[in-house]
């Protein structure tokens, strides 16, 4: 049975890894469920959690995990000191700490960038990750740890991304590495691209050409009339000739005898 357990936490482990980029150290978040899951059964989480997952693994948590754990009394004190020796991630709530659940899902946002693996046994959390297709759930049922199957939000965005109709997260961040290497990054209120300076262009050649001059000259002055005298317009005259539609026929001189 263990073996079989083994070789299925292996499998989903190479689909998180060649889907989603995952790389060693693993990064977990614990929280104080399950914490107590593992005192109660027995399980040393720092010695048992890398031979599970087959590689180094960092075991971190946050500072509203560990404040709700200090609300609940003394019940869960073991839980308690347990989860103090883990990293302390930075999470958006210092001064106002939240539930476990929603601060971890806070940790999730923005498509998991750190690739968290998720450690809970909170039935309210694991329901929260399940429009998460990229982030591995961890519990413990009776003594063992087990590591979930890739859900079929996962498996559908796998699939996605094959047929080409999604970018993978390995994709977007070989994008915005080459991007920064081009320096066409966009940073945070930055208009896109960057203002060209106008290099000085030589002038217009036809601007530079100089200007003709207008012959200057007198003016023929125009014909006046005499008082009374109507205005008469010169017509021209054409010789018609043979042939022409009116059927008249040009006049030829008279020889005279002598």
């Amino acid at each position: 049975m263990k073996i079989k357990r083994q070789k299925q936490a292996k499998k989903t482990l190479s689909f998180y890894k060649y889907n989603f980029n995952f790389r060693e150290p693993h990064q977990i978040l614990i929280d104080g469920t399950f914490c107590q899951a593992a005192l109660k059964n027995q399980i040393q989480i720092k010695e048992q959690m890398p031979k599970y997952l087959m590689g180094e693994v960092h075991l971190c948590t946050t500072n509203c995990a560990l404040k709700e754990l200090e609300t609940l009394g003394k019940e869960l004190y073991g839980a308690k000191i347990i989860l103090q020796r883990y990293q302390v991630r930075n999470c958006q709530h210092f001064k106002k700490p939240v539930s476990t659940s929603e601060c971890l899902l806070s940790m999730l946002e923005d498509g998991n960038p750190h690739h968290y693996f998720i450690a809970t046994q909170d039935l309210t959390l694991t329901n929260g990750l399940k429009k998460y297709p990229n982030v591995p759930l961890l519990y413990i049922v009776h003594n063992t740890m087990v590591l979930e199957k890739p859900s079929q939000l996962s498996l559908d965005h796998v699939q996605a991304v094959h047929l080409g109709e999604l970018v993978s997260p390995a994709e977007q961040q070989s994008i915005q590495s080459l991007k920064a290497e081009q320096g066409i990054v966009q940073k945070n209120g930055e208009r896109r691209g960057m203002k060209r300076k106008r290099k000085p262009h030589n002038p217009n050649p036809l601007s530079c050409l100089k200007k003709k001059k207008k012959k200057s000259g007198p003016t023929p002055p125009r014909k006046k009339t005499e008082e009374g005298q109507k205005k008469t317009r010169s017509r021209h005259k054409k010789n018609k000739t043979q042939g022409e539609p009116n059927g008249s026929t040009a006049s030829t001189p008279l020889i005279q005898n002598s």
